[in-house]
């Protein structure tokens, strides 16, 4: 499954939270649900 994402690998814990720093860094963003999902919904 993993090689047929866009990233080509399986996410880490270290990828979540970048997804989350992210957001927590951004006040502009409210009410948004981040999909960290490595293009599993592209695909």
């Amino acid at each position: 499954m993993a090689a047929k994402l866009p990233v080509g690998r399986i996410g880490r814990p270290d990828d979540i939270a970048a997804a989350v720093l992210a957001l927590m860094h951004n006040p502009f963003v409210t009410g948004t649900v981040l999909h960290a999902d490595g293009g599993h919904r592209l695909v």
